[in-house]
Order: structure tokens, then sequence, then C-alpha cells
């Protein structure tokens, strides 16, 4: 295991033992003002952490994916969400499965997948550029259409917001003032 590796493991871990530091929103309260027009979405429940040693992008037997609890997870998250009333720009997600499969669950609209969205946590994909694509993403979203999902990984939700979530968990977020907030789930 890489530094890089055993560290964001520690973070992972860390994020798991303590709560979440600030209150969160209910999903009624951001819907009424969702300040945070980036809703980032960590992809539901997949057991286990990481990916194996022989992943590969295109091949969903090669990656940790939704377990059926997974998937009625991000039916009802998605129900949610549309019961909520929140206006829904774009569906973004993470290239890996588990993310594609989350996303096309919640049945929202259409999901177009986004590299910089992608999981460095094993450094399959390099952490420096996939965020610079990342921020860069967010750079050209101004909410005037309505809320952007972005469903994707720990990693990636907490290296730009600095909140951890469980599975399915979620976090309000706005690029222009770095403002971000973590959303209960019912």
């Amino acid at each position: 295991m890489t530094m890089r590796a055993i560290r964001y493991f520690a973070i992972f871990l860390w994020m798991i033992i303590w709560p979440v530091i600030g209150q969160a929103i209910t999903l009624e309260a951001y819907a009424k003002n969702p300040d945070g027009y980036i809703l980032f979405i960590r992809h539901a429940l997949a057991p286990g952490t990481g990916d194996p040693s022989h992943f590969r992008l295109q091949d969903c037997q090669t990656q940790r994916n939704l377990s059926q609890q997974g998937v009625d997870q991000a039916k009802e998250l998605g129900a949610q969400l549309s019961q909520a009333g929140l206006k829904i720009a774009d569906i973004f997600t993470s290239q890996w499965c588990r993310c594609k499969d989350t996303a096309h669950a919640l049945t929202l609209g259409e999901v177009i997948e986004e590299p910089g969205l992608n999981s460095f946590y094993q450094d399959i994909v390099p952490e420096k550029e996939t965020l610079a694509r990342l921020r860069q993403k967010l750079g050209q979203i101004d909410g005037g259409e309505g809320i952007t999902i972005m469903v994707t990984h720990f990693v990636t939700i907490s290296a730009i917001t600095g909140i951890g979530v469980s599975s399915g968990g979620m976090v309000s977020y706005n690029p222009k003032t770095g403002h971000a907030e973590p959303i209960e789930r019912k």
C-alpha cells in the first residue's frame, strides 16, 4: 500500500468513526433554499473498500459494485429527491460502475459521465489532474438552471468539500463561496 493509499484509508476510517462536524440540514430545508447548487452524492452501498487489483474501468465485473441494498438505497434516494421538488439541471457521475448505477437508479434524468468525478483513492487515476478537471467543471456551472447532481466517491467529495459522508450521503456545495453542508436523509 502506498503512503497516499494509507493516508486516504486513515481519513476514511476517521470520517466513519467521528460524526460530521457541523449541523446537517434536512432535504426539505435544502429544497427551499438551495444555496449549494451542486449536490454531491456518494454512491450507494457497495460493500468493501477500494477496488480489486484487476480493476478495469470498462468492466464492471472487475469493480466493487452496488449490493441489492445499494440499488434499493439509490432508488429510495431518488424518490426522496423527486418528492422534495428539486429542479435538477444535470446529473453527472464518476465512470465507476457503482456511481453510474447509483445515478441511473435515482431515475431523475439523463446521466452524463464526468472523469473529474472518478476515484483517485488507489491511484487508478491521478488525484491532481482529476481534481483539476472537476474544479474546472464546477467553474462552468452557475446554478441558474437548477441543481447539478454529482454522483461520486468519498475521497472526491471530501477533497472538494472537506466533508465525509457514508454511502448514499449528500453534500450541498456552492463553488463560488466554497460553502458546503451535509444533507441528512430520511
